[in-house]
This record gives C-alpha cells, structure tokens and sequence, in this order.
C-alpha cells in the first residue's frame, strides 16, 4: 500500500508528515498489543480463581483507538463494558487500575472508577472531589459511570449531548458555569454493541436525539452476535446501517449522520471519526457510526466460551480478521513515497514482534502490582487476627477443647488465605471464634471483640458508604424556612397556583433550572401548574417532550452531570414503570457505585395516589421504595409542602422523586409570600394533630382522610395523633414517631399502596428500627388499599382504597380490644 501526504488522513486535514504519522502508528499499536494482552491475563486471572468474573474489550482496540483521537477534554463517553481500549487511550486508565478493578479491591486510589464495586470493565472517571464538590469538568475527559444493563448507557446520553445545546443558547450561563462547558462546544460519544440496539432504549434514544439535533457520536460494535444469538434474531435486515436509514438526515429533513465502516480499517476509522466530530461538534447534528466485521477473539465473558456456539468456519474468520492482526499487516505493508523512487516504512517484523513481548512483561508486571496491593490490607487484618488468635490460645491452655479449636482455626486462616486471600475469610474466622467464646470472659477475647466491630465498621465504610450525598448540600442538611403569610389574610388559591408561583420564582432565582415533560411546555403541564412559563422563560428552560418516558429522565442525569438542575415531569406515576429501570439502575446506585465519585441531582416530578381509574391512581409506593434507594422520595400532602421541598431540593444535590397529590391541584391553600425560599424539610414527619390515644401516621392523599375520621373520633371522645410522614426515603431521622407510642401506646398505620406495600416498610422502620414495639399496648394495626389497582369511579375508589369510615371502624375496635 502506497501512500503520501495527501492520501493519509483526509484531504480537509491539515499536512500531515510521515514522521507524525509513523510515531502516532506506532504509539497505537503499543496501546493495541496492551489492551489485548490486558483481556488475555485478565481472562485467565479468572479461571485460576484470583477474581469472580471477567468481561473485556478484545477485538474492538482498533476504533477506539481512533474515536479517543477526537475525544478532546470537556467531552463525555456514555458507554458500556467493552471500551477499556478507549479508556486506556485517553488516559484514564492504567493497566494496573484495570486489575484492581478485576480483583475488586477497595482502595480508591488503586481503583479510582469504583473503589472496588463494579465489576470488571465498568468504567467512568470522577467529577467530584473527596469533599462531594464538581472537578472542573471542561480542563478533563469524562466519562460517565457505566451500568450493565444493556443499552440503559443511552437515555443519560441524551442529557450530556443536550447540555451544550442549552449552554450554546444561555449565554448567562457562561461566567457562572465554566467548569462544566465552554461554549457548548463538548461532544458526548455513546458505544453500544449490536445486539443491544434490539433494546427499545435505542430506539427510543435514536429517535430523541433526531429530534433534539444534539452533538452526539454513537459507535455501534458490530462483532455480529449478542453472547451466543448472531444478529440474525436480533433484528430485521443484515446490516443495522440499513436498518437505521429512516434516521438518516436529507437536504430537506434533518435526520442522523449514519456512517458505516470497518472495524480493521485503520486510515478508514480515523477519517471517519474525524469527518464525525467535524459533524457532531461544529453542526450540533448527531452521528451513528456502524463500525462493522470486528471480532471477539476470547468470546462474550469468561462464564462461556465462543467455541460452543460459533462454526469452525466463523472462528477461523475471526482468528484471520483480527483488529491487531489486519492492523499489523497494514503496517507492514505501508509504504509512503518521498519521490517516485524511494519510501518509506513504518515498522519491520522484528520491531513489531519486540513491542509484542515488551507489551506481554509489561501487562504481566502491572497485573502482579494490582495483586500485591489488593492483598496487602487482607494480610494485614489476617495478621491482627492471628497475632489475637495466639493471646486466646495461650489464655485458655487449660480448656484444652477451646485450645484445640482454636488452634484449627489458625490453620484454617492459614491455609484460606494462602493462595487467594479474602478479607470474608479472615473476620468468617474471627467470629467463628466469639460463638466459642461466648460464655467466657477474658481480656482477649474483649480484644477481639473491639477488633471485629472497628474493622467491620471501617469495611461497611469501603462497600457501604455514599448511597446518598455526603457533600454540604446534602438534601438532608438544609435546614427548614416555614412559609410566610400576609396577616389576617384568609384569601387562598388553587394548588396548581401555589406550584405555578414557586416555580415562576425557582426559575427567577436559578438560571440554571429547567423544567420539562410530556405536555410541560405549552400548556404549562396537564394540571396547569407551569401555567405561561414557557412564554416567560423561552423553549430552552420550559419545554414539551414526546412520550418516551425513559430518556426523558436519561435527559436530567445527563444534564444535571454537566451542571444544570433539571426538575423532569413524568405525567403520572403509573408511567414511573417506564422508567424505572434507569431510575433503579442508573440513577439510584450513581453515588453508591463510584463512592462518591459522581452525582446527578434531578429532580422528579410526578402526580399520584388517589383519583379514579386503573391507570391514573395508583399508589405503588412499596415498589418505588424498594428500587429507589438512593433517591429521595417525597411525599407531600398538599401544594405548599410541594413547592417547599422543590425550594429544597435546588438547594441541596440529591436526586429525588416528588409525588403530589393528584386530586390536589383544585384544593385551595394559602399563597406563601416567601415564594422560592421557604423550605420543607427532608427526613423529618409533622405532627399535625396532638392526641392521647392513639398514633396514626400516613402520607400524601391519604392525610385528608385520616384528618377527617379523626374529627369523627374527636365526636367519640377517642383523642388521635396524627403524624404525616412525608419523607419514606430517608424516614424519620428524628424518631419523632416512637416519641408519640410512648405517650398513645397505639399504633395505626393507613397507606393507600397494596398490603404490604409502604406498609411494611413503614412498619420495620418504626417496630425494628425505633424499637417502637416496646411502647405498645397492643399489636400494631394496617389500613390499605386491597391488592388489586383501583377500579374506575368513586365507587371504585370506595371499595378499594383507605375510607373515613374504614378508619373509624378500625380505631373503635383497637380501643375496645385494649
């Protein structure tokens, strides 16, 4: 193959010499050699027992070589398990990092993605600091947090892209935001590999982003098959680019940028990638990049191999068109002409077979340090024990059954922690020996006691910690402002007016806050509660969506990783379920699997709980609960309290789920004067009745309820506290609850979610947690809904969801029955 520098890169390219050329080849193929060699050692460190599971990037080096070319500092990847050759290029990580990474080891600073709990090829880089506060993002690459889930990598990729569309149109922006976008200049770049585009995340993605018309560079790994089913089942047409061609952009329409090439191409991917950014970056017009024939020489993980389900002829394919090996030849066979006579050579044989074996000692010395420093800290506890083990051995020579058991559980420690030492092995064997022990009394064992619950504390610390923001605007650390009232003022409004007066006023005092939904735009959200705000604001901070529920929430992670406070409406709760994966999967756990490293702070507002029909009154709190750890989840009972832990929350730096009340928006309140800047506090209950008989707590809708049958119990004589959660997650940090059993010694919980639900929830937090159970005089009683969604109508509604009169029947009994 003859070349010159005219033909090398692209013609629009500025020169190119060959020099340039020969040192960016060669530094490529090092890299290329050392991700390969990485997968090989890492696969087998697996199957000699040293990590749990492997899953790696081999036989995909090659474009990723040539995307991290125009990957520029500012930017984002959103991508998923197979881009450790992408990651390695661009310098966020090391060979060495990669194997803490595979041996799971907790240190942060040898495993800096997430401290030891992702697995494998899970990769991001960090945008906060140790303190909970954003890096600046714009001076470095970034990548955000990747899920296993597949193709859940797409929706948040609509929110990073978006970003520099909105700081491109707010310019007020600029002085404020510098850390997090220049200009709006940054590319978001996605990965997916074939068989995930069968995801209706894709689709779903695809068809945002066509519509958005935001700077996104999407590479699609094509080594045609999805673990053991070839592309064949997993969609229509042979060729994805053809099934994607509706996307494509017209001189009439605009559309997407489809681009096909192959995967062993090297002068073709990097054209192609440049010709992309150009593209993405300067037209703001999103790009699909089919990079096709690429190869998975060590199959899709180390629980199966490629041999059981691929044809001997297709493995030879493979093995004949491998990324490094067509790579290697073109290299070989390059020629670059000075003159008509004389060339050039990259590389010979000799010189490529020595970066070979260099990169093998170098991935194998790299590997042996990760180990090294993942054992040592197990080593060391392994030592503290045994050295505590020897004190009680000693101690007790004359209970010679104690001595004897002892004594093989030090040859236990021992011989567990030979080969392959874990920190379960070493405090299985501490404890082990305090069940011995535990009708004895001595100083060592004392010791040994103090040793397990300081270790285990610090060990909950390396796999417990950040499920929530541990920064100083932590949600749960902002203080409570109480609305303010005009005096003598018994005018009130609509709730939707209370919602649309803190919003026009949060918008007002936050240039950085954008609100937008299914019907958000326009006509202000279905209840009016956004009323002409999108007229006094403009499209770029109010504004419509599709119904496509899932990426409307991927749009507020990704924008709130990039700076902005985006407040997302999902129409109903009932539709949450289409975006609760990512929710659950993505959102949820983003503080928790980086420990710290990352965070998104959207805001979700959704209308639930009581009205009528099957579909639009549902109440399915017990589930949300369950799947959201890691979010907030507010439940207000009316619009006042609403607006308040929205004025809250844009304080604070949780992700969190608002549910108002859906039958509340006509309900009248008073208008705060303080709009924007009274706060309702997160993780306290109220008590909005004092009584002496009886505690009933609840939520949400239900509150008016429960405040009506306790004025029909009032009429009995039967005295009722009533306490309104509203904060399930966290619950309760004061223990205000238990302080209100100690005086009533009754206990009354009414939720309108199925039996179960938020009940249970609610009942382990007060009973186990508060240890509520110790002030009662009799069991505790539920109120709920009955277990299926409640019909249509009022009568429904009556027969299937918490009554006045249910709660009444149900105190009566409880009183008599004491």
């Amino acid at each position: 193959m003859n070349y010159n520098n005219k033909t090398l890169i692209d013609d629009d390219e500025p020169y190119f010499d060959f020099d340039s050329l020969k040192k960016m080849v060669i530094n490529d193929y090092k890299l290329a050699r050392i991700s390969r060699e990485t997968s090989i050692l890492g696969r087998k460190e697996v199957l000699n027992g040293r990590a749990k599971f492997g899953i790696f990037g081999d036989g995909k080096e090659i474009p990723q070589l040539a995307m991290a070319k125009v990957f520029k500092n500012g930017d984002y990847r959103s991508g998923y398990y197979r881009d450790q050759t992408f990651m390695m290029a661009i310098g966020v990580l090391t060979v060495k990092s990669f194997f803490s990474q595979l041996y799971a080891h907790s240190d942060l600073e040898s495993e800096p993605v997430s401290s030891g709990r992702m697995m494998t090829s899970h990769f991001g880089t960090r945008f906060l600091n140790k303190d909970g506060n954003w890096n600046n993002l714009i001076q470095q690459k970034n990548s955000s947090a990747d899920i296993s889930s597949t193709a859940a990598q797409m929706p948040r990729l609509l929110g990073l892209a978006q970003a520099s569309k909105i700081y491109k149109e707010l310019k007020n922006l600029k002085k404020t935001h510098k850390m997090f976008s220049h200009n709006g200049n940054e590319v978001a770049f996605g990965t997916i590999g074939n068989a995930s585009i069968s995801e209706g995340l894709f689709w779903e993605t695809l068809n945002a982003a066509s519509v958005l018309q935001i700077p996104i560079i999407l590479s699609i790994w094509d080594d045609e098959y999805g673990i053991s089913v070839p592309n064949k089942y997993q969609f229509s047409k042979q060729n994805i680019s053809d099934l994607l061609y509706g996307f494509q952009r017209s001189k009439k329409e605009k559309g997407i940028e489809i681009i096909r090439v192959h995967g062993y191409n090297y002068i073709d991917l990097t054209k192609t990638y440049l010709k992309a950014n150009k593209i993405a970056r300067n037209e703001h017009v999103p790009v699909i990049i089919h990079v096709t024939n690429l190869t998975q020489p060590q199959g899709h993980s180390t629980s199966s191999s490629h041999e059981r389900y691929k044809s001997k002829e297709r493995l030879e394919w493979e093995m004949n068109n491998d990324g490094i090996k067509k790579f290697r030849d073109w290299i070989l066979n390059f020629r670059f002409e000075i003159n008509q006579k004389n060339y050039c050579k990259i590389a010979n044989v000799g010189f490529l077979d020595q970066i070979d074996i260099e990169a093998k000692e170098y991935v194998k010395n790299e590997k042996e340090k990760a180990w090294e420093a993942f054992q040592k800290p197990i080593y060391k506890i392994k030592n503290e024990v045994l050295s505590i083990l020897d004190q009680i051995q000693n101690n007790h020579a004359e209970e010679i059954w104690i001595k004897k058991y002892v004594k093989k559980y030090i040859k236990e420690l021992h011989n567990t922690t030979k080969n392959y030492p874990t920190k379960k092995s070493v405090f299985c064997i501490a404890r082990k020996v305090l069940y011995l022990l535990s009708e004895y009394k001595s100083d060592t064992k004392n010791c040994l006691i103090e040793w397990v619950k300081k270790k285990y504390h610090e060990e909950q610390e390396n796999y417990s910690s950040h499920l929530y923001s541990i920064s100083e605007k932590s949600s749960v650390k902002i203080t409570e402002v109480f609305p303010v009232y005009n005096n003598n003022d018994d005018y009130k409004v609509d709730g939707r007016i209370v919602l649309r007066e803190n919003f026009d006023k949060l918008l007002e005092l936050h240039p950085d806050l954008l609100i937008f939904g299914e019907d958000v735009g326009k006509i202000g959200d279905v209840n009016q509660g956004l009323e002409g705000l999108q007229k006094k604001y403009g499209k770029i901070r109010v504004f419509d969506t599709g119904i496509r529920e899932s990426t409307i929430l991927g749009q507020g992670i990704g924008l709130a990783m990039r700076g902005l406070r985006p407040i997302v409406e999902i129409q109903y709760i009932d539709y949450i379920l289409y975006a609760l994966q990512i929710m659950s999967d993505d959102l949820a756990c983003l503080q928790y699997r980086t420990k710290g490293g990352q965070k998104a702070p959207v805001i979700i507002r959704t209308r639930g709980h009581r009205l009528e029909g099957i579909w639009h009154s549902g109440s399915p709190m017990g589930g949300i609960i369950n799947y959201l750890r890691g979010i907030l989840v507010l439940v207000p009972r009316n619009m006042v309290k609403a607006a308040g832990f929205y004025n809250t929350l844009l304080y604070g730096d949780d992700p969190a789920l608002v549910v108002e009340c859906l039958n509340g928006y006509r309900i009248k309140e008073k208008l705060p004067k303080n709009l924007g800047l009274f706060r309702t506090p997160i993780g306290i209950v109220e008590k909005t009745r004092t009584g002496e008989d009886i505690t009933m707590i609840t939520y949400g809708s239900t509150w008016r309820i429960v405040s009506e049958a306790a004025e029909e119990l009032s009429k009995m004589n039967i005295d009722p506290e009533i306490i309104d959660i509203q904060s399930l997650l966290p619950f309760d940090l004061q223990k205000d609850i238990v302080k209100s059993l100690q005086k009533t010694n009754r206990l009354l919980i009414i939720d309108e979610d199925v039996p179960g639900g938020a009940s249970a929830y609610i009942l382990q937090k007060i009973l186990e947690e508060q240890n509520g159970y110790y002030y009662l005089d009799s069991p505790p009683v539920t109120i709920t809904a009955q277990e299926h969604r409640p019909p249509y109508g009022s009568d429904g509604d009556y027969f299937s969801k918490p009554s006045v009169e249910n709660i009444v029947e149900k105190v009566l009994t409880m009183m008599n029955d004491s």
